[in-house]
């Protein structure tokens, strides 16, 4: 029976046909336009899109396969040209054996008419297939025809001028095939080969006969230069995207080449007059590079800019530092540097004085990085003075005091030279920067972040030359130190004044500098004990003064570097201040740990001045680096443990004493709370006390009832607060005591009070008591069972001990979520206890 559907199901089946004959009407519509395109277009006829690129409907279930177009003819010409190639190739390789293996079985003439014949046939038949369409082919039987011309040239030598040089014979035959390939590329035009392979052969001819002539090293530049130089003639003036190509490539290689040995020669003359040529062929580059930029694309245009700059400062500056010593030939360099820019203004095209521009940085930056390594003496040299503290040696001036005697100051003098002229530049260019967009406009358009770089870079190499100059001029010691301390006061002051003044970038890299200052001129003055106190007395002024400066009113749009900027040099401001208590100590003749108690002079300040400032930003660096001074007393006085003790008090009542504060109170409670501890097991420990209970129990008493009152009255404080410090200050000495003791009464009292201190703990859900407890019973009890557990693993196999280790992961790994969700609670449950 036919199944009739109900009326809304058949409703929707006669939707989706007319959707799809919907979609196929325009199918065909689509490619009946194309179809009628193809039959009017003039010219050959594109080839036949396939049926895939037209959506195709889907067919419903069950129904006929939908009309389609026939399939596209196979591409037969595709195939055919494929063939052809191949069968050029197999050609060539065939010809080269022959010519390479079958050549000498063959009389003079067999082998003329031979390779005449072919190498006729093989260049004369790419026309005919060119007419037909054919130009696979057709490029393929020019390549043949190609790869003969040079068999050809090989064989003539073998045959007819078997005596000529090679490398003679080799320049005269490159340059013929260039004429030739480049006369059969311009009459066959269609074909892309020949021409390229025209500029690429005449590559050779020149230097082939500078070398066959055995010609110096200037001959080949000059021969190179010309290559170069045609190269560029050709990129200029030819359409051809594959010869300008080709072209180009030749040109960069010959033409830097050239330059290359040229600029060889010129740093390598003797005289200036040894050095004109070489410049002359300097020159001569550099003026083939801006030819080639005035129609080269606007990146090779820069580039090309780039080299003839740096040819030509190298041509001048070859010639005029040709009897100056290495060190000053490099500001000459540089002032040839900055006359390339005079060259902004020439008819050069904006490209190529962007070039131009660049090349001038590229000469500044050289210079500056070769005068940087004098200055990385002067910055690290003063290291040496940790190893001689005070020696007072008279030094043979700074150099002494830098360890730097043995260096060419001679050529490094220059370097102060080099850095101070470029500071000026820049700043010069900073302070009239109207002028200077208006002298370069023509070649670039410098916005402000330009004018930001140039005073930034103006502030560390001006820096970079005043640092190295007393150095380079061999000051006396006193002198250096002094001239070094007046530079960082002098660049704190920039800093502040540009940070005032919004010049945010300036003011972090005058900020930078200062630092470096700072520390190289602190670290030269260790050798001298007045310099210490002077320099280290100057620069906490100058610390705190700038921290001053740096005041005022608490604004939130207020600049994050304002705040940070005054917060570190308070930090400097500290470290000063101890380091000049450490010299107060050294001065005294106190030994390193009896010096401890006179740096905490230092945290005492710092705590003062943390509670005149509360709630300012710089308040809690402040404290932070006082605290950091008060744990170097403290490492400090490790060497005795007396005195060690009596630091760890004072710490503890400086701790006391911030805790007074009210934002201070809950860090800085429980840390003078650990700090009396520590000091009260220090003192018991370096007096000899082997029973400290006696000592410990009548404080931890009235701790502990001191603690009961307090949680009477707050109920809501913590256990640790409340009863911490007092069981502290007996179980952990008795603890240890417990470990030396050779007897089983200690350690048993001791294991019974902690049980009694956890079950309490447990019992009244107090956090402090559970915790001490059991980890004090725990310990204590791996104490006791320590020995026999040493006896039974040794009376074991040794296999036991790792068959246990692997029954026990598996035993944690097959209840891993229990035992987590375990730990958890076991977590949460310390977590609600007080």
């Amino acid at each position: 029976m036919e199944h009739v559907p109900p009326p809304a199901e058949e409703l929707v089946i006669l939707d989706r046909e007319l959707a799809r004959l919907d979609l196929r009407r325009s199918q065909l519509l689509t490619r009946r336009t194309w179809l009628l395109s193809v039959l009017n277009a003039p010219g050959p006829r594109p080839a036949t899109p396939h049926a895939s690129q037209f959506p195709q409907p889907p067919a419903p279930a069950g129904a006929p396969a939908s009309f389609a177009p026939p399939a596209p003819p196979a591409r037969t010409r595709s195939a055919q040209n494929a063939l052809l190639v191949l069968g050029g190739l197999l050609l060539t390789i065939a010809a080269i054996a022959f010519t390479l293996v079958s050549w000498g079985q063959m009389g003079i003439g067999g082998r003329s008419a031979v390779l005449t014949a072919v190498t006729v046939a093989a260049l004369a038949a790419p026309a005919m297939l060119l007419r037909r369409g054919l130009s696979s082919t057709a490029e393929a039987l020019g390549a043949l025809a190609s790869v003969l011309m040079v068999l050809d040239a090989f064989a003539l030598y073998l045959v007819a001028v078997p005596e000529a040089g090679a490398l003679g014979y080799a320049a005269t035959a490159s340059a013929v095939l260039a004429v030739l390939w480049a006369a059969y590329g311009l009459l066959l035009d269609r074909l892309r080969l020949p021409l390229p392979l025209a500029v690429v052969s005449a590559q050779l001819p020149l230097v082939l006969w500078a070398w066959a002539g055995e010609a110096d090293a200037l001959v080949f530049a000059a021969a190179l230069l010309a290559t170069a130089a045609l190269d560029c003639a050709i990129a200029m003036w030819f359409k051809g995207v594959a010869v300008r190509v080709t072209a180009c490539a030749g040109l960069w290689v010959t033409g830097g080449s050239g330059l290359l040995v040229a600029l060889a020669k010129s740093m390598s003359a003797e005289g200036p007059a040894g050095a004109v040529v070489p410049g002359a062929l300097l020159l001569a580059g550099a003026v083939i590079a801006l030819v080639g930029a005035r129609r080269a694309p606007a990146a090779l245009a820069v580039a090309a800019g780039v080299v003839a700059g740096l040819a030509a400062v190298a041509a001048v500056g070859g010639v005029m530092t040709a009897e100056v010593s290495g060190g000053w030939a490099v500001p000459v360099y540089l002032v040839c540097g900055g006359l390339l820019l005079l060259g902004v203004r020439a008819p050069l095209g904006r490209p190529a004085a962007q070039g131009l521009m660049w090349a001038a940085g590229s000469v500044t930056a050289a210079s500056v990085l070769y005068s940087a390594a004098p200055v990385a003496v002067v910055l690290v040299g003063p290291v040496a003075q940790l190893g001689r503290l005070w020696s007072e040696a008279p030094y043979a001036g700074v150099r002494g005091a830098l360890g730097a005697t043995d260096l060419p100051w001679q050529e490094m003098a220059a370097a102060p030279v080099v850095l101070l002229a470029v500071a000026a530049g820049l700043g010069a260019a900073y302070r009239s920067w109207e002028g200077v967009v208006r002298w370069a406009g023509p070649a670039l358009s410098p916005g402000p972040v330009w004018r930001t770089a140039a005073a930034t870079f103006a502030v560390v190499v001006g820096w970079a030359g005043l640092t190295v100059l007393p150095p380079a001029l061999n000051v006396s010691y006193t002198a250096a130190v002094s001239l070094q301390s007046m530079l960082v006061a002098v660049v704190l002051a920039l800093a502040l004044g540009a940070l005032r003044r919004g010049m945010t970038g300036v003011a972090v890299t005058a900020w930078v500098c200062a630092s470096v200052g700072a520390v190289s001129v602190a670290l030269l003055s260790l050798g001298s004990e007045p310099a210490t106190y002077a320099v280290f007395g100057a620069l906490l002024l100058m610390f705190a003064g700038a921290a001053t400066a740096l005041e005022g009113p608490e604004d939130p749009s207020r600049s994050a570097v304002f705040t940070t900027v005054q917060a570190v040099v308070v930090c400097a401001a500290v470290v000063c201040a101890a380091v000049l208590a450490v010299a107060f100590g050294a001065s005294m003749g106190l030994a390193v740990y009896e010096a401890a108690p006179v740096l905490l002079v230092v945290p005492a300040v710092t705590a003062g001045l943390g509670a005149r400032l509360k709630g300012h930003s710089v308040a809690l660096p402040l404290e932070l680096t006082g605290g950091a001074v008060g744990l170097a007393a403290v490492v400090a006085a490790l060497g005795d443990p007396p005195f060690l003790a009596l630091v760890l008090a004072l710490c503890g009542v400086l701790a006391a004493g911030t805790a007074l504060r009210p934002e201070r109170r809950e860090a800085a409670g429980y840390l003078a709370t650990v700090l009396f501890v520590l000091a009260s097991w220090v003192r018991l420990s370096a007096s000899g006390v082997s029973s400290p209970e006696a000592y410990t129990l009548p404080v931890t008493v009235p701790a502990l009832v001191i603690g009961v009152l307090r949680r009477r009255r707050d109920p809501a404080a913590s256990s640790w607060t409340a009863y911490g410090a007092g069981l502290a200050v007996t179980l952990v000495p008795a603890l240890f005591a417990a470990w030396v003791d050779p007897h089983w009464l200690r350690p048993l009292l001791l294991g019974v009070a902690a049980l009694v201190i956890t079950l309490l703990g447990a019992r009244l859900r107090l956090q402090a008591l559970l915790a001490l407890g059991g980890a004090v019973l725990a310990l204590d009890a791996v104490h006791e069972l320590a020995p026999y557990v040493v006896q039974v693993v040794g009376a074991m196999p040794r296999w036991v001990a790792p068959a246990l280790a692997g029954v026990l992961l598996l035993a944690v790994g097959a209840t891993y979520e229990k035992r987590l969700r375990d730990a958890r609670r076991l977590r949460d449950a310390l977590g609600r206890m007080r």
